[in-house]
């Protein structure tokens, strides 16, 4: 039998070739990061173009369809279609291609947006819902979805109608800009070939626009896979269980995982595996979510800056600071009489099977209803 005994020579080259493969390792997934993210910002600005092309030739029909002829029955456009995508920004950037292609408005875009993010945190309340048939507390894992949307729709509404006095009292001037000249130049080079050539297949308005939004979410894929995985198991997360909360360093710390991850849904569905093993307390999440409801405009600020131009920029622009104005109200003056409210309404939601059932169909019924006017 012979035995073979490493020297600490030969060790040496095994831990450094390890070392290497880790590098190479770790080089290959930066690598495949930044191509993911190309090609995510390449397919992103595709989706808009396709967006606006089928929004000229279908989107008219298409709200016609819908009977979304006055801002509130955009607003329950917009809120219906998040359910649909599970996810706010797609839709806010189909109201600015429809805004774009001449279909909405400015105050109908305006109210589709808040729309969509009104609908946005039904994913929160849908990843808790899976936590719970893993066997977890139906409390704990849908409470924070209930809190969402309640949170989202205490702040969004309030600032619906600050931002709709902005656009309709003259306040804001730049809305009369020229929808039809957004700011694309170079992009324009670019994509001008592949839009002649689509145009060219003769597809009819409604195939440019699913295309689009197939586009959009291959997009947004491509974007997440593109980003840093956030494990809520990981030693990084963990130590937030450990900070001393104060509500300006949750609202920061929302508007920053929303910044970084370029979704509302990502960031506020972080909150359910982080509540449920108690890292994070409820009453902690409020400002957290309202801080996420303010960067989440980043990516639709940008997509009306490509397809929509200043006028495009100019609402959604005014939708943000509404956000961020009752946000930081609330926060430095009424945050404890609104926490107390908020919480008090979860309870009272997520306490029965029943009161959950009728809050789920009142929260679907309400964008039907708004469909109607």
């Amino acid at each position: 039998m012979a035995w073979w005994v490493m020297n600490d020579d030969d060790m040496t080259g095994v831990r450094a070739g390890q070392r290497a493969a880790v590098g190479v390792s770790l080089h290959a997934g930066w690598l495949l990061r930044i191509v993911c993210a190309v090609a995510g910002l390449l397919v992103f600005i595709l989706a808009l173009n396709l967006l606006k092309e089928g929004a000229r030739d279908y989107g008219r029909a298409m709200v016609a369809s819908f009977n979304v002829t006055s801002p509130v029955s955009a607003l329950g456009f917009g809120w219906l279609l998040a359910y649909m995508f599970l996810s706010g920004s797609p839709v806010a950037a189909i109201a600015i291609a429809f805004f774009a292609a001449g279909t909405l408005d400015a105050l109908q875009t305006f109210t589709m947006i808040t729309g969509s993010r009104l609908g946005a945190s039904l994913i929160v309340l849908v990843v808790g819902f899976f936590y719970y048939l893993r066997g977890h507390r139906r409390a704990a894992s849908i409470a924070i979805g209930v809190l969402a949307l309640l949170t989202t729709a205490a702040i969004y509404l309030p600032a619906m109608a600050l931002g709709y006095w902005a656009l309709t009292s003259g306040f804001v001037q730049t809305i009369q800009a020229d929808a039809d000249t957004p700011l694309m130049s170079v992009l324009d080079w670019m994509y001008e070939p592949i839009m002649n050539a689509i145009n060219a297949l003769g597809l009819p308005g409604w195939a440019k626009f699913g295309a689009g939004v197939v586009a959009l979410l291959t997009a947004f894929a491509l974007l997440d896979r593109a980003l840093p995985q956030v494990e809520p198991e990981s030693n990084a997360f963990s130590r937030i269980g450990r900070l001393v909360y104060r509500p300006m360093v949750m609202f920061a710390l929302g508007m920053a995982v929303t910044s970084v991850t370029m979704s509302v849904s990502v960031s506020l569905s972080i909150l359910v595996p982080l509540s449920v093993r108690g890292l994070v307390r409820r009453e902690n999440t409020l400002p957290y979510i309202m801080g996420a409801n303010i960067t989440t405009f980043i990516d639709t600020l940008v997509a009306a800056l490509i397809v929509g131009g200043a006028a495009a920029f100019t609402i959604v622009l005014v939708e943000m600071v509404s956000v961020a104005i009752l946000s930081l109200i609330v926060l430095l003056f009424f945050y404890d009489a609104f926490q107390r409210s908020i919480l008090r309404l979860q309870d009272s939601i997520v306490r029965h099977r029943r009161t959950l059932a009728a809050f789920l169909v009142v929260m679907f019924i309400i964008p039907v209803i708004l469909l109607a006017f």
